[in-house]
């Protein structure tokens, strides 16, 4: 693998697009030149690499540590950009296009060739995304490929939502990434197969099955998401994402005081064998968790989307303040609620603690 000098190139992110930034004339010039870059989305950062080179698209998987039977996602500035890279638009994805593009929603379509196999993973289908983020958008369109991007943190780890973030895990494993501030959404888009019926959620993220629904009816979700119950039964599934370096564990409980209780306990039990305790709280309960070494807040209970936006970065923190052990609060499934337990119970590797 090169050892790369990474660069770093700043970016207001408050620019309108399709503008033609001069910031961004040198990472779009790497991308379009097979280099691997990193950039800001409104979900998280993405490594970014022209989808239609196989030598490319390699350089994302061995910068990430990525298994390469795991497909990528292709992002487009362009609805013309379709055109290149798939073979069918069902109506239903026309539908969901004009609501949600560019926004955090995925679609899975038939794939054209010409499309990097190693993004596919050998599958006749491809999914495609248009990012909502000015800085994202003006890339993409100045390196002039579509671009194949899962997000920019080592395999395993927590997403980066910041520019620090992506240096942490991948400084000298890619050419660069393009700094445009903090990223909104939190969490990764969601992934929704439109070439089964009905609609299948393949990931939950920054749309919601119900905001789905309204736009195109019922709409599926893949088995595989209700694992917060049963323990995961594709080997697949049993691989820890997004996960800090300590042990961790989700906690549940018939009401949040059960839950709160079961926390202190569990945190006094820790200390005992000699851990450095964290707690994953929310504004709501920050404050009745004493006895913990580390108490990290990542948003509202009453508002679950604060709790996407600031998750990944809560997870780091961790780290940064040497948890070794950390309990974590649930959260109710309804809404982005989905997406926000479904990234906890990969990042506790399914530990689940039932009061």
């Amino acid at each position: 693998m090169i050892d790369y000098q990474t660069k770093c190139w700043h970016v207001d992110s408050v620019v309108e697009k399709p503008a033609r930034l001069p910031q961004l004339e040198e990472p779009a010039r790497l991308l379009a030149a097979n280099e691997a870059v990193a950039f800001p989305t409104e979900t998280v950062y993405g490594l970014g690499a022209n989808a239609l080179s196989s030598l490319a698209v390699r350089k994302i998987f061995e910068a990430k540590g990525r298994p390469s039977d795991n497909p990528l996602i292709v992002h487009i500035a362009n609805r013309k950009d379709l055109d290149k890279l798939v073979s069918e638009l069902p109506v239903q994805a026309e539908k969901l296009m004009d609501a949600f593009w560019p926004g955090p929603l995925t679609l899975i379509l038939p794939k054209k060739e010409g499309i990097a196999p190693e993004v596919t993973a050998g599958l006749g289908s491809v999914g495609i995304r248009m990012p909502d983020h000015p800085v994202a958008l003006a890339l993409i369109e100045q390196a002039g490929v579509p671009v194949a991007a899962p997000s920019a943190n080592r395999s395993g780890r927590p997403s980066p939502t910041t520019a620090a973030h992506v240096l942490e895990d991948l400084q000298g494993r890619i050419a660069g990434v393009v700094d445009g501030g903090p990223t909104g959404v939190g969490v990764e888009s969601t992934v929704l197969d439109v070439t089964v019926e009905p609609p299948m959620i393949l990931r939950p993220g920054g749309v919601t099955k119900e905001q789905i629904e309204a736009v195109i009816g019922e709409v599926q979700v893949d088995p595989g998401l209700t694992l917060l119950e049963e323990q995961p039964k594709s080997p697949g599934m049993k691989y820890q994402h997004y996960a800090p370096k300590g042990e961790m564990w989700i906690v549940q409980a018939a009401t949040p005081e059960e839950q709160q209780a079961a926390i202190r306990r569990l945190v006094g039990q820790a200390k005992q064998l000699g851990h450095t305790v964290g707690v994953l709280a929310t504004e709501e309960s920050k404050e009745v968790y004493p006895q913990a070494d580390v108490v990290v807040t990542c948003g509202r209970r009453g508002d679950l989307s604060t709790v996407a936006q600031k998750l990944y970065d809560s997870l780091r923190a961790f780290d940064q303040q040497g948890a070794n052990y950390i309990l974590a609060e649930s959260f109710p499934t309804e809404g982005v609620g989905l997406a926000v337990m479904n990234r906890l119970v990969k990042a506790a590797g399914h530990r689940i603690f039932r009061a």
